[in-house]
């Protein structure tokens, strides 16, 4: 997940939004709107894309984002939730929007638990990518030989992240460098 930030951007607390049928300049106007500045912005594939700080805690806005807010009819968001609660150890979560309504929202933590409009929308990628199904669980599983299953957890991530990117045909990391360099 973390290929994509740049590590120019401060925290790590950080929202990145994919639009397609949106603007960078409308999805940075509404992210304002709901009190979300974006750190950096850019297009690139036929994505605009923005970064955010997931919370405000200058307004003492600790809520999470309703993206629907700012997908209008004929836009499209893909959403990553890095740090949902650092503080309490949540993986990063993704959601994907159409028309402002949820298709797919799942927790890296358990995405065997997919809910929205269409909870299998990505079900043939992420069983091809052995992310979910029989082929999904670690086969050392943790054992007395010192294998530990977590060792494996980020790799898992970054597999995650390359699955839906993929799909979606989203602009590659790092997204910062890139508008940095312009």
């Amino acid at each position: 997940m973390t290929d994509w930030m740049d590590p120019s951007i401060p925290g790590y607390e950080v929202n990145l939004v994919f639009s397609r049928g949106l603007s960078v300049d409308a999805l940075t106007t509404g992210l304002r709107e709901l009190r979300r500045e974006p750190l950096a912005q850019g297009e690139a594939g036929g994505w605009a894309w923005v970064a955010h700080e997931m919370l405000n805690p200058e307004i003492d806005d600790y809520d999470e984002v309703d993206y629907g807010r700012v997908c209008p009819q004929g836009a499209e968001l893909v959403v990553f939730v890095t740090e949902p609660c650092s503080a309490k150890a949540h993986g990063p979560h993704f959601h994907y929007l159409r028309d402002g309504r949820t298709v797919l929202f799942f927790s890296f933590e358990d995405i065997g638990q997919r809910v929205g409009e269409n909870p299998d929308h990505l079900s043939a990628e992420l069983l091809a990518a052995n992310l979910i199904g029989p082929g999904a669980e670690c086969v050392q599983g943790e054992t007395d030989d010192g294998h530990d299953c977590f060792d494996h957890h980020y790799d898992d991530e970054n597999r995650l992240v390359k699955t839906v990117a993929d799909y979606f045909g989203l602009p590659s990391p790092p997204l910062v460098l890139a508008v940095a360099a312009r």
